[in-house]
């Protein structure tokens, strides 16, 4: 088996907090990520393809091909937008990285062929990410203000 991946970057800005949490309750579990008006990350995404090579081409997955699903599924839904706000496939969820990670898992474990998608992994920051890898996880979906 082998494993291809595809690294994009993106800037963008959310907020954490839980709607049925009290307002201190906000402050104590997010701290300075729960501002009101929301913070911002310039995030790195990288998307890892496993599979054979094609005989005829060498390729798990064409980098152009993985690179275009990425750009029209990913990034031109979350690049300089308000994650809480501006993204309808995030609606009622904490865009923590983890719930971001997730969503992203199930957007684009249907896109991807040849090859199949085997590990999301995403950076906050240099020194803070998440992996996946596709284990089922139901993100629970709140009512947020």
């Amino acid at each position: 088996m082998l494993y291809v991946t595809k690294k994009i970057k993106f800037s963008a800005a959310h907020r954490l907090f839980n709607p049925t949490f009290t307002d201190a309750r906000n402050e104590e579990i997010f701290d300075k990520c729960n501002n009101i008006m929301g913070h911002g990350h310039n995030y790195t995404l990288e998307v890892t393809v496993a599979g054979i090579p094609d005989p005829s081409t060498g390729y798990v997955i064409d980098l152009k091909k993985l690179k275009q699903i990425l750009q029209n599924e990913i990034y031109e839904h979350v690049d300089h937008k308000h994650l809480n706000y501006d993204v309808p496939f995030l609606k009622g969820i904490i865009p923590s990285a983890e719930n971001i990670t997730v969503t992203f898992w199930n957007i684009l474990s249907e896109k991807i062929s040849p090859g199949k998608l085997y590990r999301i992994r995403l950076f906050e920051s240099d020194s803070s990410w998440v992996e996946y890898y596709g284990d089922p996880i139901d993100i629970p979906i709140y009512e947020l203000k």
